[in-house]
C-alpha cells in the first residue's frame, strides 16, 4: 500500500497555474551520492576535505577575503573575456559582468561543464542558475562586487558524452537526437571539432521531434544560430548559453581559448617539476574520503601527470622513473617545465588540475557542484595548497525536477513517492491499483487469507495424529491454497486496471516525464525540451522561485 500522503505534495486545485516548489531530501534517493546528503547535513564529519563550510556567512567572508588577496592578472582574463564575448557578440549585461573582473574587489562565483549539444541536460541549466543566484546573494549580504562565471570545459575529448540531446515527443516518448560525427571527433579535444552541413539535417530532425507549442520557432531559430556549420562545438554552446543568461548577466568563458593559457603557464610548468605529486594528493585525499564511508570519485595512477599535450591530439603526459613521457617520447620534466611556460597553448590540464586553474584566473568565491564533482574536489584541497591557490567554497547545484500542474495534481491525489515511478515496471502502478479498490474487496481478501492459514495450520497440527506423512502434504495444499488466493488478487488487480485505464494514462504520463527511460530527468531530458515546452520566461521563474537551500530536490511545478 502506499504511504499515507507525503508532506512535499500539497493539494493542486485544477485552476491553479502559478509554479511552485516542494522540497525532498535528496538523501532519499539511490541516484543522487550520499555524500550530497552528508555535505549538507552532518558537513563536520568530512569538513578537513573541504575549505569551509557554505552554510556559514563566515565561511563565506573568509573565501571573499582569500580571494581578494590572492595576485592574479585581472587585467589579462578580463581583456581575454572580452575578446570571448565581442566575437560572440554577447549581451551587454554579460559584458558589463565581466568587465567587473578588473576590480579588485571583485569576486566570483563559477560553474561548468561541458559543451553538450542543444545546451546539454537540464542539470546545465540548473548549475547555471545556481551561480546566478549565489552571487547576486553574496553581493547583497557582503557588500562586494559578485558575477557568475560558466567555465565551458571544452578540452575533453569524449565526443559520445556531448554529441545528444534528449527530449520527449508530443505522446511524451523519449527522442535523442544525436549530431553526425565530425572530422576529428573522439581524438581531437571537442574544442577543437567544427561543425559540417550535416549539424542543419540534425536541427530539422529536432524541430520535427518537438511537440509544436508557442516557443518552438524561438527554440529552434536559436538552435540554428548556434550550431551552424563551420562553427566549433564549444563555441556554438557558448553562443546558446550566453544568449539564453547573458542578459541576466552570465559570464561564459571558453576554457581551451590559448589567450588564456600564459595566464597558468606557471601551474603547468610546477606540474612538470614535481610530476606525479598532483595525483598522490589526490590519491591520499580519495583514501581519506573512503574511510569516511564514500567513494573517491578519482583514482589516479601513480605515474600520471596532471596535464595533457595538445599537438595535433590529446595526448596522456606519465612519469616514468626521473622523467616524463608524451606519447612515446621522453623528456626531463625541467625541459618539458620550460616548454609549458614558452607555449602553455599546448598543453591542457586533467580533470585533477582543471579547478586549480580555472580559480587562478578567476577570483573564485564557490564552485556550483554536481553530486559527482562534490567526490572529486573533496580530493582537492592538498592540490590547491601545493599550487599555492585559494580553494574555493563548494556548493551543491540545484536539483530539480520540473513538472505540470496535471501531474502535480496526480501525485497529491494518490500520495505517489516520486521515487516510486523510477522503476520501468508495473511495480509501483500495481501498488497504486491495489491501494484504490474498494475497502470491502481488499479487506475480504485479507480476511481470506488470515482464516485460511489458521484452518489449515489446525489440520496441518492434527494430521500426524493419523498418519505423520501426511504433514508434508498438508503443507502442500496450504502453498496451493495461498498461490491460488494471491492469483485471485492479481486477477482483480487486472480488472481494476481495466476499470481505471484514466489512472493507467496519468502514472504512464508522470513516469515519463519524471524518469524517462528510468532516469532521473535533470540528467537525461535536454534543457531544450523544456525551453520549447515553457519558453524564455523559464529562466526568469527558476531564477527567481527556485531554493537554494542545500540537500533539497526540488520538485518544481510551472
Amino acid at each position: 500500500m502506499f504511504p499515507k500522503a507525503l508532506r512535499e505534495y500539497e493539494a493542486v486545485s485544477p485552476a491553479e497555474d502559478v509554479a511552485s516548489c516542494s522540497g525532498i531530501d535528496v538523501r532519499r534517493f539511490s541516484w543522487i551520492r550520499p555524500l550530497a546528503g552528508e555535505y549538507a547535513s552532518n558537513f563536520a564529519s568530512i569538513a578537513p576535505l573541504y575549505s569551509g563550510d557554505p552554510a556559514s556567512r563566515d565561511a563565506w567572508q573568509g573565501a571573499i577575503t582569500r580571494a581578494q588577496q590572492h595576485r592574479r592578472n585581472r587585467d589579462g582574463i578580463a581583456a581575454v573575456v572580452a575578446a570571448q564575448q565581442e566575437r560572440r557578440g554577447a549581451p551587454p549585461e554579460a559584458r558589463q559582468a565581466a568587465d567587473l573582473l578588473r576590480n579588485p574587489d571583485s569576486v566570483a562565483v563559477v560553474t561548468g561543464q561541458q559543451a553538450g549539444a542543444f545546451g546539454g541536460p537540464l542539470f546545465t541549466l540548473l548549475k547555471a542558475i545556481t551561480a546566478l543566484q549565489l552571487a547576486r546573494r553574496t553581493a547583497a549580504e557582503h557588500r562586494v562586487p559578485a558575477v557568475a562565471i560558466f567555465w565551458v570545459d571544452a578540452e575533453d575529448h569524449d565526443w559520445n558524452e556531448v554529441r545528444s540531446s534528449t527530449i520527449l515527443d508530443t505522446n511524451l516518448h523519449p527522442k535523442t537526437i544525436t549530431l553526425s560525427d565530425i572530422e576529428g571527433a573522439g581524438r581531437l579535444p571537442v574544442a577543437s571539432l567544427t561543425l559540417g552541413g550535416s549539424v542543419t539535417q540534425t536541427i530539422d530532425e529536432l524541430e520535427h521531434a518537438l511537440p509544436q507549442t508557442d516557443f518552438t520557432s524561438w527554440v529552434v531559430d536559436s538552435a540554428r544560430k548556434a550550431w551552424a556549420p563551420g562553427i566549433r562545438m564549444a563555441d556554438a554552446f557558448a553562443r546558446w548559453l550566453e544568449s539564453l543568461l547573458g542578459s541576466q548577466g552570465l559570464i561564459v568563458f571558453e576554457s581551451a581559448d590559448p589567450a588564456a593559457k600564459p595566464f597558468v603557464a606557471d601551474l603547468f610548468a610546477r606540474e612538470l617539476q614535481f610530476p606525479g605529486r598532483t595525483s598522490a594528493l589526490a590519491a591520499s585525499a580519495g583514501q581519506q574520503l573512503g574511510a569516511r564511508g564514500h567513494q573517491p570519485q578519482v583514482l589516479p595512477q601513480a605515474d600520471s601527470v596532471a596535464l595533457f599535450h595538445l599537438d595535433g591530439s590529446r595526448t596522456p603526459i606519465r612519469r616514468q622513473g626521473d622523467a616524463v613521457l608524451v606519447g612515446d617520447q621522453t623528456f626531463a620534466p625541467a625541459v618539458l617545465a620550460a616548454a609549458a611556460v614558452d607555449h602553455p597553448e599546448r598543453f591542457s590540464p586533467n580533470v585533477l588540475l582543471r579547478p586549480i586553474v580555472q580559480d587562478s584566473l578567476f577570483p573564485t568565491i564557490s564552485y556550483v557542484a554536481g553530486p559527482s564533482e562534490l567526490a572529486y574536489l573533496g580530493q582537492l584541497k592538498g592540490v590547491y595548497e601545493h599550487f599555492g591557490v585559494p580553494m574555493p567554497l563548494m556548493y551543491p547545484r540545484a536539483s530539480a525536477t520540473l513538472i505540470d500542474s496535471a501531474t502535480r495534481r496526480f501525485l497529491a491525489r494518490y500520495s505517489v513517492p516520486i521515487e516510486e515511478l523510477q522503476p520501468q515496471d508495473e511495480s509501483a502502478l500495481n501498488r497504486l491499483l491495489q491501494s484504490q479498490l474498494p475497502a470491502t474487496v481488499e479487506q475480504a481478501i485479507a480476511d481470506g487469507e488470515i482464516a485460511l492459514r489458521r484452518a489449515l495450520e489446525r489440520i496441518i497440527e492434527a494430521l500426524p495424529a493419523v498418519d505423520p506423512t501426511l504433514a508434508g502434504a498438508g503443507k502442500t495444499t496450504l502453498g496451493k491454497m495461498e498461490h491460488d488466493l494471491r492469483s485471485l488478487r492479481n486477477k482483480v488487480i487486472q480488472a481494476a486496471k481495466k476499470r481505471d485505464e484514466t489512472l493507467r494514462r496519468q502514472f504512464a504520463r508522470a513516469q515519463s516525464l519524471i524518469f524517462p527511460l528510468g532516469h532521473p530527468q535533470e540528467r537525461t531530458l535536454g534543457v531544450v525540451f523544456f525551453l520549447n515546452r515553457y519558453g524564455p520566461a523559464l529562466v526568469d521563474r527558476l531564477l527567481e522561485e527556485l531554493p537554494l537551500e542545500m540537500g533539497q530536490h526540488w520538485v518544481v511545478t510551472v
